[in-house]
């Protein structure tokens, strides 16, 4: 016999924490608050689509922007330019967010009439991809400086997300970064074949029309 016990930690933490994004959910739910995470790898451009949603959604909707990260509040002072209300969360050297940290931002945002809420996630193509939120829909960002072969690199976060905005599109023609847009759609459709692939470009806003109708739309379902 052993003298030692082994404990499966890590299958241990996902099991609790997936109880506990299933109640955040119903409880979002009971509210009418929709909840958006939205994740990406550094630079892609996260804050700038952030900006154009809310620029697009803020006469006709009550949004509410979580700025996740791990020690500043650069973001969070960006978006509260806008008017909007925001709240900074500080993840104390993680590389994700969890249900429960989720939680503890919403109750401090305050989701009272909110009809919005965007989940700004730690900017980590790994970590937060393991963690479910809570969040109504996952998003997920790509900028062609990052290249076509992410997919391939990481593949659980393309294989979680409910939609995927392929970034800086107005890059594409300038011939200074080796991305072919079909090909991403290509690997990413055989991951994931139900994803919305919505290529965008925040600093132009090309895209941004197809991006805030996806959002009409999810919230209106979610508040049916």
């Amino acid at each position: 016999m052993d003298a030692y016990k082994v404990l499966e930690i890590k299958q241990s933490v996902f099991a609790d924490n997936n109880r506990q994004a299933d109640l955040l959910r119903e409880e979002l739910k009971k509210g009418k608050t929709f909840l958006l995470n939205l994740m990406s790898s550094p630079g892609s451009g996260k804050t700038e689509t952030v900006l154009r949603t809310i620029e697009a959604l803020k006469d006709e909707m009550s949004i509410g922007v979580l700025e996740a990260d791990i020690d500043s509040d650069v973001d969070a002072h960006t978006v509260a330019k806008t008017g909007i209300k925001v709240i900074q969360l500080h993840t104390g050297g993680m590389c994700h967010l969890d249900a429960d940290m989720t939680k503890q931002g919403l109750s401090g945002l305050g989701t009272k009439g909110v009809d919005f809420v965007i989940l700004e996630n730690v900017g980590n193509l790994v970590c937060p991809a393991e963690f479910d939120t809570g969040a109504s829909k996952n998003a997920m960002i790509l900028s062609v400086p990052e290249g076509d072969d992410k997919p391939l690199k990481y593949p659980l976060m393309f294989s979680i997300a409910d939609v995927l905005l392929i970034n800086k599109i107005d890059a594409l023609g300038l011939g200074l970064f080796n991305f072919n847009l079909e090909a991403v759609k290509e690997r990413v459709k055989k991951l994931n074949p139900n994803i919305r692939v919505i290529p965008i470009s925040a600093k132009t806003g090309e895209g941004i029309g197809e991006w805030v109708d996806w959002i009409r739309a999810e919230v209106k379902k979610w508040n049916a």
